[in-house]
């Protein structure tokens, strides 16, 4: 199955100041937004939230800790043609409204190389009008990274020049908090030299939002899984094979007050029902295999109905193997089809 041949994901090439770079992604994804916003449910549902106080909290924190990202944010809506409260708005959204429309599964195989696999699920509305952008950002690593039309990079899928990994879940608790946007620390990730800095990164500042991160760096023994929200930070090491989708798992978040979707819920089952299998040989197949089931019909992995319960379908899959050296990388934007694009040397596709 996949996304009709007008639909597949595109490259782009984005470099210059935060603002030049954030205003040249917003004009690659001005003409889907602008279509999403009139129409979608989900901006309806942010709209409804402008007098949050927490709104305010987050701009200040963003302003004041992440300039280059307040900047970056300040292009993307000179470049989306929006004013800045609504892009602002947008990219807040997962920290004031527990539902909005963003999901995905990781399969995580620790080893050498690390292999990470990654459903990348958003909103039907967007399959077609995302794409694979290479960022090269004054004062930031130059990254690659999965990049939806009016939101800023980082809450998806991405390799950095570092040589670090970073996948992202949603994550929807009961209870945010007022602080740093999830979407915010997630794209300031794709710009730390190591594990440890991220990290520390992510204890140094209140945070808003809860995400669920795989991080791996070439050259760095460790597979990661981190939870955080607005009250607690969970950092395991991956030592056996894992999936995770979309709610916390780690013994000292799991517990947490959350939502629970039949999706995120069935997704998690079968993906630890297939890990209890035996094993294919070949890791990179052994996650491709998990990413690409469709055994539930109500509630598979590999998301493609337009009436799906959480409105999200899998609009591009991720394999990436962490070795001590390099980080290879192949992007797929339907199921059992050959790579749209093969990653490595300096994050350049090597071939469509």
């Amino acid at each position: 199955m996949s996304h009709d041949a007008g639909r597949r994901l595109s490259f782009i090439d984005v470099a210059g100041s935060p603002h030049e770079v954030g205003a040249a992604l917003g004009r690659f994804g001005k003409a889907a937004l602008n279509d999403h916003f009139r129409t979608s449910a989900a901006w309806r549902e942010l709209t409804a939230r402008r007098a949050d106080p927490r709104i305010g909290v987050m701009a200040t924190m963003v302003r004041e800790h992440f300039p280059r990202y307040w900047a970056e944010l300040h292009g993307l809506a000179e470049g989306l043609e929006l004013p800045f409260e609504d892009v602002f708005l947008w990219n807040c959204r997962g920290d004031i409204w527990a539902m909005a429309p963003d999901g995905c599964t990781t399969v995580q195989l620790p080893g050498s190389p690390h292999v990470i696999g990654h459903n990348e699920d958003g909103d039907p509305d967007f399959a077609g009008h995302c794409a694979l952008a290479h960022v090269a950002s004054d004062g930031g690593n130059p990254f690659t990274a999965f990049v939806y039309p009016g939101s800023m990079p980082g809450h998806t899928f991405a390799a950095t020049s570092k040589g670090l990994v970073q996948t992202v879940n949603n994550i929807r608790p009961l209870a945010g908090g007022a602080g740093t946007p999830r979407m915010v620390l997630a794209r300031a990730i794709l710009d730390a030299p190591s594990l440890d800095s991220a990290l520390t990164l992510l204890k140094s500042v209140p945070r808003a939002g809860a995400f669920h991160l795989t991080l791996a760096q070439a050259g760095d023994e460790r597979l990661l899984s981190v939870e955080f929200t607005a009250q607690a930070l969970s950092i395991d090491r991956v030592e056996a094979a894992r999936v995770h989708s979309n709610h916390l798992i780690h013994a000292d978040t799991g517990r947490m007050s959350q939502i629970v979707t039949g999706s995120s819920g069935v997704r998690q089952r079968r993906g630890e029902f297939l890990l209890a299998q035996a094993p294919e040989p070949e890791p990179q197949g052994r996650a491709l295999a998990i990413l690409w089931d469709a055994a539930d019909v109500e509630l598979p992995i590999y998301r493609t109905d337009p009436a799906d319960s959480d409105v999200e379908n899998t609009l591009a899959s991720a394999v990436f193997r962490v070795g001590a050296d390099k980080v290879e990388w192949s992007v797929y934007d339907g199921s059992h089809e050959a790579a749209r694009f093969n990653m490595r040397d300096g994050l350049v596709p090597v071939a469509a």
